[in-house]
């Protein structure tokens, strides 16, 4: 619940940084950096932090598919609003539920290990390295 809150109060008056963009375009390809890019600011400075987290954990640091993973895992929401982002834990909202498939679409002809595992970042049944991403995002 603490979370959800955090989130909210991020999403209405935390800004992301566009002095941030410079490491970003160092770990993503051009492709995926434009699509990182058309992301919400809010979206932006979600997956940075997550970024920043996975940057630091020890089991995923080195991996450069878990550091593109984190900047990239929820590209596929769009420009959704706070509503709607409410809506969603609320009661459901079925575009954002679908958001790691749109994810997975725009991402699969650019870099096809990042885009499953966008596809798969709120699956139950994944390995430690993905179990330990998904407690990351929660945060």
């Amino acid at each position: 619940m603490f979370s959800r809150i955090k989130q909210g109060v991020s999403c209405l008056f935390l800004k992301f940084d566009k002095k941030n963009l410079l490491e970003i375009k160092k770990i993503l390809s051009k492709d995926e950096f434009n699509i990182f890019n058309r992301m919400s600011d809010y979206d932006k400075l979600h997956s940075f932090n997550v970024y920043l987290k996975v940057k630091e954990n020890e089991l995923l640091k080195d991996d450069e598919n878990y550091l593109k993973l984190a900047l990239l895992h929820d590209s596929g929401k769009g420009h959704i609003t706070i509503f709607r982002r409410v809506k969603k834990v609320l009661v459901g909202d079925r575009l954002l539920e679908k958001h790691p498939e749109i994810a997975y679409e725009k991402l699969k002809e650019i870099n096809l290990l990042v885009a499953k595992l966008c596809r798969n970042h709120h699956n139950v049944h994944v390995d430690k390295k993905m179990q330990v991403f998904q407690r990351i995002d929660d945060q």
